[in-house]
């Protein structure tokens, strides 16, 4: 296998709240092949955004814990300064696609201007990035002359979609989506997620998708990543989670989503996610878990099961499900 063109290592970040100390992102890891989509599954606050924010550098003031490791080419990015993260990585190496395009885009700025202003602030090229600019407009099915339009003149969808472009016009290696379709209908979804697996194949960008939203992912996912209280606790590749998953709390997750080939009694998962302020010790999940003993009351490590297969749980402690 080639060597990954992302890799996490044990990253924390804890924020501190009047009540305690939010362990958001609580010891991730996770590796990202070139021109590989890996997508962050679970519920609202289960930490998929700020884990993406964690990776890009992009803190609020109030940090108690920001650790671990982020390689990109051999180097810990974790270890450079914020100047040369902002001049060398973000958005020349990586770059976001936020959650909600219209809050991202400057209401009193030409879109097309938008676009090209990254190219321009870190190679300061005011005619190539325009030119870069038209091109990804393109790419993105955005005709050329809504470069000279404002955010308020565009549909959701061509908003949506400058947001890409703004993403991709520097070219960088990875590019991590946050809820790309969220509050769009369900055409303008699939039109998105086709511009994205077109985008993928032509360019070999690597994709960070983070969504609560199974169906959509399923579209672009090569491996999924199941994440649950600031842990990941399932990944695998997409075909084995969608199918068969392995974590009790990824069972749950797709026996209540239903199909359209077969008819099923849809199940829930009975009681709520927990407070990620002052966590007790153990297994996240265990309340809530239908197949939880004794051993639950310990926190278990990320089992590897091979085949880049991993999962957070007791019943796999020896390499099989007990």
């Amino acid at each position: 296998m080639d060597k990954p063109i992302l890799n996490v290592e044990n990253l924390y970040l804890h924020f501190r709240a009047t009540k305690g100390i939010v362990q958001a992102v609580d010891d991730v890891s996770f590796d990202l092949q070139r021109n590989e989509a890996i997508v962050f599954l679970g519920e609202s606050g289960c930490g998929k955004t700020t884990l993406a924010k964690a990776i890009l550098r992009l803190l609020p003031r109030n940090v108690h814990k920001y650790t671990g490791k982020v390689y990109m080419d051999d180097t810990n990015l974790m270890e450079l300064d914020d100047e040369r993260f902002r001049r060398e990585v973000r958005w020349v190496k990586m770059s976001m696609v936020p959650q909600a395009a219209m809050n991202s885009l400057n209401p009193v700025i030409r879109v097309g201007d938008q676009v090209a202003e990254p190219t321009e602030a870190h190679f300061g090229l005011k005619k190539e990035a325009l030119a870069q600019a038209r091109e990804v407009f393109q790419r993105v099915g955005v005709p050329v002359d809504f470069m000279s339009r404002y955010a308020f003149e565009l549909s959701g969808g061509m908003r949506q979609r400058v947001a890409i472009a703004m993403a991709l016009v520097t070219s960088p290696d990875v590019v991590i989506l946050d809820e790309p379709t969220s509050a769009l209908d369900v055409l303008t979804q699939a039109n998105i997620m086709n511009v994205l697996k077109r985008i993928k194949k032509e360019t070999e960008t690597s994709f960070i998708l983070i969504t609560h939203d199974i169906s959509t992912s399923s579209e672009l996912a090569d491996r999924v990543a199941g994440m649950y209280a600031g842990q990941i606790i399932e990944l695998n590749d997409a075909e084995h989670f969608f199918s068969t998953p392995l974590h009790p709390y990824s069972q749950k997750l797709m026996a209540s989503v239903p199909t359209l080939h077969q008819t099923k009694k849809l199940e829930f998962i009975p009681g709520q996610p927990p407070s990620l302020i002052n966590l007790l010790p153990g297994c996240r999940f265990a309340p809530r878990c239908p197949s939880k003993f004794e051993k639950c009351a310990q926190d278990p490590p990320l089992i590897d099961m091979g085949e880049r297969r991993k999962v957070k749980c007791w019943l796999y402690a020896n390499g099989k499900e007990k």
